[in-house]
């Protein structure tokens, strides 16, 4: 990469290794991480991700049954939004993206 720039940021050690963990079993660099997430940014025009303080903690015993149902069906249809990739998908999505 000839026009390239270096960005520079601190971290807790803890989650630094925590996460590189991860992203090694994903086989993703931070280099990489970093790029696509700039990329993705730069593609939505804003923060590729949802950005948001967590809610007020749900106690489940203070749900009545059809407030319970309505919360779990609310989170299973969420989570249908979200597209989950293996491993290798991943690693087949980042050499189109990054290896041409």
């Amino acid at each position: 990469m000839s026009n390239s720039s270096v960005v520079y940021a601190r971290i807790d050690s803890s989650l630094k290794e925590e996460a590189e963990a991860i992203m090694s079993d994903l086989g993703v660099t931070p280099t990489a991480l970093i790029q696509m997430v700039y990329r993705q940014i730069v593609l939505t025009k804003g923060i590729p991700f949802e950005v948001r303080l967590p809610g007020n903690p749900v106690c489940v015993g203070d749900l009545s049954d059809e407030q319970l149902m309505d919360l779990l069906a609310e989170r299973v249809e969420a989570s249908k939004v979200r597209k989950t990739y293996s491993k290798e998908e991943f690693k087949k999505k980042l050499e189109d993206e990054f290896c041409r």
